[in-house]
C-alpha cells in the first residue's frame, strides 16, 4: 500500500486576487443564480469529474457578502496576485526544503460543482522537490501551490445549491506529498508535522475548516482520494478501512474474471412485476409515476453482498450522488418488502442462471435509466479491481463515493494574470527571515521549565509566543503551561497572570478562572470575586479551635481533614503552601498546649 497527502491551509491575509477581507461574514447583501456547464480544455478533452457534475442539472445561488466584490462574482478580471500571500507561500516552501520556481504562472483548474462562480479555480505552482524528515524516514513533497479557496456551501434544496461568497478567493496553500507512506499512523504523523510548520509562520487562519487534508491511497491498482479527511485521530482508521475495501474489490475482480462475468447492456422495465408489491419504497415510486428498471449482472451472484464482499454498496454509491436511493440487488432479495415470488419473476424475465444476479432501481424513468447506465459502468469496472475515484470520509471510519478522479485535462493557463518573475535576491531575503522550525521551538520551551508534552502542545496550538511572553514577564511556567493547554485561544492570559503576579488571587485559582473565562465570563469580574484581604491567621485559628477534639484524638494526623476545610474557604484566595504551613503550625501549638 502507498499513501500520499494533499494539505490545504488558508492564509490569514486579504483575498488572493482582490483587496477584500478574508474573514467569514454572515452579512448577505444580495444574491445571483447561475448554471454551470462543462467545457473542453485546450487539449479538446472534457474532464470526467466535471462531466459527472453537469448531469446533476443543478442551479447555484450565490449569496453576496460585504467582503466580496465583482471578482468573486466573475464580473471583473482578477487583480494582481496578493504579494503577502505569495511571500508566505514561498516561506512555507523553503521550510519544506523545496526549490522555488523562477517564474510563477497562474493556471485555471476546471471545477463545476458550483463552488467557484467562474467554473474554475486559479492555482499557481510555487515550489518543487521539497521534503520533510519523519520518524519512519524521508517523505518527498513534489509540489507546493498557492490557490484560491472555494465558496462556502450553505445548504442544498433539491437541485438548488446555495453558496456564500465570503470564503471564495481566500489564499490557500496546497502541499502535495509523494506516496511515501505505508500506513495510517505514518500519514497522521506527516499531516501533523506539516500542520505545525504551517502554523509556525503565524500567518495561517485557525479554526474549523481552515485546514483540510486529502489522503491518496493505492494498493497496487486504482488511486483513491479521500477528500476532506481533516480529523487527525481518524486518519489511521480511514486508511485501514480503505485498504480493506480495495483488497475486497481486488478479490471480487478475481472471482468475476474466473466466472467470465458480463454486464448486459439491455435495461428492462420491471414495473408490472411490482404492481402489488409490499415494498414501501417501490410502491411509493410507482404511485407517483415512476418505473422499476433493471439490468442483468451475469456471474455476479454472491459478490454483491455477503460476509466478505460488498460490491452492492459500491453500485449504490455511484447513483446516490445523483439522488437515487431506491437501488436493490439480487444478493439482498427477497427482503425490504420484495417477495420471493417477485424475485423469481425478475429471474425469469432477465433469464438469469445460477451465478447471475441483477440490480433494480425505482425512480422516474429518465433518471432511472441514467442511474443504471452508471451502475453498468461501475459493474464493468469491478472486473478490473479498484477504480480511481474520489470518496468522502465518514465518522465510522468508512468512506462513500463522491465522483471519478479529475484528470490533468482540466488545467489550462489563466490569461488575465501576467507571470511573476522570482529573483534569487527576493528568495534570499525571505530565507533570512524564516521562522523557527517546530522542533526548535519545542526545545526552547523545554528550557523554560515545562514538560515535553506541554511544550509540544503549546507549539502545535500556535500559543508559544503567548506562553513565552507571559513567563518572561510574570514567571509561573508550569502554571502558564497548564492554563494554556487546558484553556482556549480567545481569552486574555496576560490579564490573568498580571493579576496573579499582583496578588489579586492565589495560583490555585488559575484553573477556575481560565475555565470560566473560556465559557464566556468576564475575566475582570471573576478576579474581583477573589477577596485576598482576608486574615489567614483568624481563619486557621477558628478551624483549629472548632476541631480541637479531632486534634486531641488524632494528633498530627488531623492535618488532612482540616486542610480540606481550610482550602474550601481559602482556595484561590491564599497560596495553598502558605495555608499548609500555617495550619501545621497551629495544630502543633494546639497539641503542645493540651499536653501540658
Amino acid at each position: 500500500m502507498k499513501c500520499g497527502l494533499e494539505i490545504h491551509q488558508q492564509l490569514n491575509t486579504k483575498k488572493l486576487f482582490c483587496n477584500c477581507d478574508s474573514k467569514l461574514s454572515d452579512n448577505v447583501i444580495g444574491e445571483v443564480t447561475r448554471i454551470l456547464r462543462p467545457t473542453q480544455s485546450e487539449m479538446g478533452e472534457i474532464d470526467k469529474a466535471a462531466l459527472q457534475e453537469s448531469i446533476k442539472n443543478r442551479k447555484f445561488k450565490y449569496e453576496i457578502t460585504d467582503n466580496s466584490c465583482l471578482v468573486e462574482l466573475d464580473e471583473e478580471p482578477p487583480h494582481e496576485l496578493n504579494k503577502e500571500a505569495l511571500e508566505i507561500a514561498i516561506k512555507v516552501a523553503l521550510m519544506l526544503n523545496a526549490n522555488i520556481v523562477d517564474e510563477i504562472h497562474v493556471m485555471r483548474k476546471i471545477v463545476i460543482d458550483g463552488s467557484n462562480t467562474s467554473g474554475f479555480q486559479r492555482t499557481a505552482l510555487i515550489g518543487v522537490n521539497g521534503y520533510i524528515d519523519t520518524s519512519f524516514g524521508r517523505v518527498n513533497i513534489p509540489t507546493i501551490c498557492l490557490e484560491e479557496e472555494a465558496a462556502r456551501k450553505i445548504k442544498e434544496e433539491g437541485e438548488l445549491v446555495v453558496y456564500r461568497l465570503d470564503r471564495l478567493g481566500i489564499p490557500l496553500i496546497e502541499i502535495s506529498t509523494a506516496p511515501d507512506m505505508k500506513n495510517g499512523e505514518e500519514v497522521k504523523e506527516v499531516a501533523e508535522k506539516i500542520g505545525m510548520i504551517l502554523r509556525a509562520t503565524k500567518k495561517v487562519r485557525r479554526g474549523a475548516g481552515t485546514i483540510r487534508q486529502d489522503i491518496n491511497i493505492s494498493t497496487g491498482q486504482g488511486r483513491v482520494e479521500i477528500k476532506g479527511a481533516s480529523k487527525l485521530n481518524m486518519i489511521p482508521k480511514w486508511v485501514a478501512e480503505e485498504e480493506n475495501r480495495q483488497e475486497m474489490l481486488k478479490n471480487v475482480a478475481e472471482i468475476l474474471k474466473r466466472r467470465y462475468a458480463k454486464v448486459d447492456d439491455k435495461i428492462y422495465d420491471l414495473t408490472d412485476v411490482f404492481m402489488n408489491t409490499n415494498s414501501k419504497i417501490i410502491a411509493k415510486e410507482i404511485k407517483r409515476g415512476g418505473r422499476v428498471l433493471g439490468i442483468a449482472l451475469r456471474g455476479f451472484k454472491g459478490v454483491l453482498k455477503n460476509k466478505e464482499f460488498r460490491l452492492g454498496r459500491e453500485l449504490a454509491g455511484v447513483v446516490k450522488v445523483i439522488g437515487i436511493k431506491g437501488l436493490f440487488h439480487g444478493d439482498e432479495l427477497p427482503g425490504y418488502g420484495v417477495s420471493e415470488e417477485e424475485v423469481e419473476k425478475i429471474n425469469k424475465i432477465l433469464k438469469l442462471e445460477d451465478k447471475d444476479s441483477f440490480v433494480i432501481i425505482a425512480a422516474p424513468e429518465n433518471k432511472g435509466k441514467m442511474a443504471l447506465e452508471r451502475v453498468k459502468e461501475r459493474a464493468k469496472m469491478a472486473m478490473n479491481g479498484v477504480p480511481g475515484e474520489t470518496r468522502a470520509p465518514k465518522d465510522d471510519g468508512t468512506t462513500q463515493y463522491l465522483r471519478p478522479l479529475p484528470g490533468a485535462d482540466r488545467m489550462y493557463p489563466e490569461t488575465d494574470i501576467p507571470p511573476i518573475r522570482i529573483t534569487e535576491e527576493y528568495i534570499e531575503k525571505i530565507r533570512q527571515n524564516l521562522p523557527k522550525m517546530p522542533e526548535e521551538r519545542v526545545n526552547e520551551l523545554l528550557n523554560m521549565g515545562i514538560s515535553k508534552q506541554d511544550a509540544y502542545t503549546i507549539v502545535r496550538e500556535d500559543m508559544d509566543d503567548v506562553f513565552e511572553r507571559i513567563v518572561k514577564k510574570y514567571g509561573y511556567p508550569t502554571i502558564v503551561a497548564r492554563a494554556i493547554t487546558n484553556g482556549c485561544e480567545e481569552i486574555d492570559y496576560d490579564t490573568i497572570f498580571k493579576a496573579l503576579h499582583d496578588g489579586k488571587f492565589a495560583k490555585e485559582a488559575v484553573d477556575d478562572i481560565v475555565l470560566r473565562a473560556c465559557n464566556g465570563e468576564k475575566i475582570e469580574k471573576i478576579i474581583s470575586e477573589y477577596d485576598t484581604s482576608i486574615n489567614l491567621n483568624e481563619i486557621i485559628e477558628k478551624i483549629v479551635n472548632e476541631k480541637e477534639t479531632l486534634i486531641i484524638e488524632r494528633g498530627t494526623a488531623a492535618f488532612k481533614p482540616l486542610m480540606g476545610l481550610a482550602m474550601k474557604e481559602l482556595r484561590g484566595k491564599v497560596d495553598g503552601k502558605l495555608v499548609s504551613e500555617k495550619l501545621r503550625e497551629k495544630i502543633n501549638e494546639k497539641i503542645k498546649e493540651k499536653s501540658q
